[in-house]
Parts: C-alpha cells; sequence; structure tokens
C-alpha cells in the first residue's frame, strides 16, 4: 500500500525477566489503522522490546507498505537497528537480524527514538499493560 505508515511499537516486562508482552500501532495520515499486542511469557524487557518491533515489521510487509517509519521509547533497540550500537547479547543478536532483514524487505524504512510520553508511544504501553495483566 502506498503511502507513509508510522508504527510505534513497545515492549516490557514485569520483573527483568518477568510477564512480559509486547504491542504496537499503526497510523497513516494521523489515524489509527491497526494495533495488536501479544502475551510473551517470562522473558527480558529488551526481548519484549525487540518482539514489538518484528511483529509491527511483519505486519508491514503483510500489508504491502512501501514506506515506514518505526518509533520506539527504546533508545538501545533503535540505535542498534541504525547501526549506531553493536548488538552484543546473544540472544538479541537473533532477534536482531530478523528485524533487520525484515524491515530490508521494506523498500523505505526508518527507524526514531521517541521519550515514554510522546505520539502514540502511550497507547501501544497501555496495550500490553493490559495484556500482562489479563495473564493474572
Amino acid at each position: 500500500m502506498s503511502g507513509k505508515y508510522t508504527v510505534y511499537s513497545d515492549g516490557g516486562s514485569r520483573g527483568n525477566p518477568g510477564k512480559s508482552a509486547y504491542a504496537f500501532v499503526v497510523v497513516k495520515e494521523g489515524k489509527v489503522v491497526f494495533q495488536d499486542t501479544g502475551f510473551l511469557g517470562i522473558h527480558t524487557n529488551n526481548y519484549a522490546e525487540y518482539r514489538g518491533l518484528i511483529a509491527g515489521i511483519s505486519k508491514m510487509l503483510e500489508m504491502n507498505a512501501d514506506e515506514v517509519e518505526f518509533v520506539m521509547d527504546s533508545e538501545l533497540v533503535i540505535k542498534q537497528m541504525r547501526g549506531e550500537y553493536k548488538v552484543k547479547n546473544p540472544d538479541m543478536k537473533v532477534l536482531h537480524e530478523d528485524a533487520k532483514n525484515l524491515s530490508s524487505m521494506i523498500p523505505k524504512v526508518s527507524f526514531r527514538h521517541v521519550r515514554r510520553s510522546e505520539e502514540f508511544i502511550p497507547r501501544a504501553d497501555a496495550l500490553l499493560n493490559e495484556t500482562m495483566d489479563s495473564q493474572g
């Protein structure tokens, strides 16, 4: 689909590691066009952040998006995706490679860091917290 999409993704865990979930919100022309969340089990916060990003990338590929900006409050993940930070953790290397490979299939892709309170990040954060709450 033509036109620029923005995907706001978030991941979190209660405890590190602990109960974890991800969420993402897809926005086009200022309107939410899709959102999703998923429970991940017991994992670290960084694992959940990457899983949220990968879920968002996968949705954009499914929608045949040709221009996407991925926005997250995880400075670590964004800087790793932009090549500014190396990925040292072996478990994160696998997720990072998946995210890089998948995102390379989108013709125009960019990654941007924002504070948690900005834009649609609070909506994604609320979704993932509802998901963790529903898991007892």
